[in-house]
């Protein structure tokens, strides 16, 4: 187990988490090391991600995908119909 050195660290409290995180939240945003204490007793230590950007990963060309797969072929109005009744099964 390694040692904090909670000098020069701000201090917050599992109150402070539950009713304050914005000002917590404040602080790492800051780029602060933030000790964390239980009834006078450090509990945890807290840190900024070092990555803390999430990207969104890229949409899919679904319209590109559906050309792939399909190409560029329209149905006429007396095909739509004859598949239609071979899917019901009517004449």
């Amino acid at each position: 187990m390694y040692h904090i050195n909670v000098i020069h660290m701000k201090k917050a409290t599992v109150r402070d988490l539950r009713y304050e995180f914005p000002k917590v939240e404040a602080w790492l945003a800051a780029g602060e090391e933030i000790v964390i204490t239980k009834r006078g007793k450090p509990v945890a230590h807290m840190v900024r991600e070092k990555s803390s950007e999430w990207k969104q990963p890229p949409m899919p060309d679904y319209r590109a995908r559906a050309r792939r797969i399909f190409g560029d072929r329209v149905f006429s109005a007396k095909e739509v119909e004859e598949m239609r009744a071979f899917e019901t099964g009517e004449p």
